[in-house]
């Protein structure tokens, strides 16, 4: 598997620019014609009885219809991947109608990231409870690791969420990693279009423990809160460009008991830390804070969900909002052409033919890692 990772950026980029290439030589009248036939499949496809019942359930609130559609959007299986792109479209169109309505206020994704041991699923169960009270329907997509030796996954956040999950007004979906990197799975994205259809109207994604670079979750959220515990380093840790700088919020855990002065001390260190990491966003737009929070006591929910409802409305009327999810569109489009690449380079014929071979001769010495993909590039490439 370790050949993949060397031939996986030189087969993207030859992808991309194939890709780029066929789309700029396409004529106008050629590319208004594909737009066309889109149209007619889209509307082909809402006469399929089986997605038209889940998509009518899922926009009616049932939680059953709505794991069934998350179930059906994780699956690898071929045939089952084309119902799940007729139900997304499906679920897209009902979304498209909210957001012309302007009576309906745009849903609130959130984040939450940080190291194992940080409290997050903890916080997720308190804070759930706290905006459930205000009127709030959430939905609480957890990932879960996998396991590199056997697939599998715990699945075990829901269990320490007992009563969010018995709330009627939240939804918790675990899910495992399955191997994707930066802390979320690779249907993510998806799963949030299907409960925002559900008319959830806040979206928690928990991450698994992430370290300095995967903050993947970030390109699919509209805010990035970064959770860390009182014994999350000192200020020099701060400073490391990765995750931090990233942050909307960071948020430092367990402020309580003996923990207390631990967590002042955080604070004030990531506080002067901040000011010298480089934001994404200006400073006259938003200035990211650090705030002391205890899932066990309360301390600092309301103050930590007021900053989320303020960078919320701003951003909304800054037109930052919108902006951002366009972005984000974009970048999962290309996230899914670089995993759909990849699985065909895995899949093509002659790859299997020829790679135990040269897998073989890399192993042995015989050709440099880097002259067997591109022999294997060749031939994926070649017609």
């Amino acid at each position: 598997m370790m050949h993949f990772r060397v031939a996986r950026s030189q087969l993207l980029c030859k992808a991309v620019n194939r890709a780029v290439n066929y789309r700029s030589s396409i004529s106008g009248n050629a590319w208004i014609s594909l737009k066309y036939k889109s149209q007619v499949a889209s509307q082909q496809e809402s006469s399929n009885p089986v997605i038209n019942h889940l998509i009518q359930g899922i926009c009616s609130g049932k939680r059953a219809s709505l794991a069934e559609g998350i179930t059906l959007v994780e699956s690898k299986h071929p045939q089952k991947k084309e119902l799940a792109r007729q139900l997304l479209n499906g679920a897209l169109s009902q979304l498209k109608e909210k957001e012309n309505d302007s009576s309906q206020s745009p849903t609130f994704r959130i984040g939450l990231s940080g190291p194992p041991g940080a409290g997050k699923s903890y916080f997720i169960e308190k804070f759930g409870k706290h905006l459930t009270a205000n009127g709030h329907r959430v939905a609480v997509l957890a990932v879960d690791p996998s396991s590199n030796f056997t697939g599998g996954s715990l699945l075990g956040d829901k269990t320490r969420m007992t009563d969010l999950s018995r709330d009627p007004n939240a939804y918790i979906r675990p899910s495992p990693s399955s191997g994707n990197l930066g802390g979320v799975t690779r249907t993510t994205n998806e799963a949030i279009v299907l409960c925002e259809a559900a008319n959830y109207d806040i979206i928690l994604v928990e991450t698994v423990g992430v370290g300095q670079s995967e903050y993947a979750v970030a390109d699919m959220v509209d805010m990035f809160v970064l959770l860390i515990p009182p014994a999350g380093g000192d200020e020099l840790q701060g400073i490391k460009r990765g995750i931090v700088e990233m942050a909307d919020l960071t948020l430092v855990t367990k402020a309580d008991g003996d923990l207390m002065p631990a967590a002042r001390r955080i604070q004030m260190e990531y506080t002067s830390a901040m000011k010298f990491v480089r934001r994404r966003l200006p400073l006259d737009i938003w200035l990211p804070s650090v705030f002391r929070i205890s899932s066990l006591t309360g301390y600092g929910m309301d103050r930590a969900w007021g900053k989320m409802k303020q960078f919320h409305k701003q951003m909304i009327e800054i037109g930052e909002f919108t902006k951002k999810r366009r972005e984000q569109r974009k970048v999962w489009m290309w996230n899914h052409i670089q995993d759909q690449v990849l699985d065909r380079f895995k899949t093509h014929p002659e790859i299997s033919h020829q790679l135990l071979s040269i897998e073989k001769r890399v192993q042995e010495g015989e050709i440099t890692p880097g002259w067997g993909a591109e022999y294997l590039m060749k031939l994926f490439t070649k017609r």
